[in-house]
Order: C-alpha cells, then structure tokens, then sequence
C-alpha cells in the first residue's frame, strides 16, 4: 500500500467516506466510499460511480416503501390506544414522529 493511497484514504475517511463491507473485486482490498465513489487502498483502483436506482412513480401514486411506512404507522397508533405507560407512550410517538419525517422526505425526493 503506498504512502500516497493511504493518505487519500485517510483524507476521504475524515471528510465522511466509510469503509466498505466488499472488498475491491480486483485484488480483494479494502475499499472506502464517498459520494458514490469507491477507492481500494490497496491497488489504488476506483470503479465508476455506482448510481443508486430511484424508484419513480406517478404523480399521487405511492412507493412500495410509502405503503409500508404508513402500515406501521396504523400498527403504532393501534398500539399508541392500548398503551398506558406514559413512557412506552412517548417512545411510541416518537418512532410515530420518526415515520412521519421519513415519509416526507420520501415524497419530496
């Protein structure tokens, strides 16, 4: 591993980079990430950005994951009613409030 490659790891990893899980696929490296860009300290190779696919729908349509999210909200409300410890209450609402802002920013995406 170069001097050069270790610093360049080292610089991402401080400005948010992570280390990643898959090793390089080729010399089985260890690879850090950021912004969709994966460098292996190792042989210094970056394959190309990697897009994550964004799943569209029509307008007024919901995702798969929008279903989803707005079950378990039914299910936290169902159980929101019968609980009646005051903090189990409020953990409740929180993880309520915290499904609520995940599918805003769903929709806003």
């Amino acid at each position: 591993m170069s001097e050069d490659l270790t610093k360049k790891a080292a610089d991402m990893l401080l400005n948010g980079a992570t280390l990643l899980g898959e090793p390089c696929p080729y010399c089985s490296g260890v690879r850090v990430m950021k912004e969709g860009y994966a460098l292996c300290i190792s042989c210094g190779r970056e394959p190309g950005k990697k897009e994550l696919p964004i799943e569209r729908t029509p307008e007024g349509e919901k995702t798969a994951i929008q279903k989803t999210l707005e079950k378990k909200i039914e299910a936290l409300s169902k159980e929101l009613e019968k609980e009646t410890d005051h903090e189990k209450q409020q953990n409740i609402l929180k993880t309520i409030n915290s499904v609520i802002e995940t599918i805003e920013k769903i929709r806003g995406s």
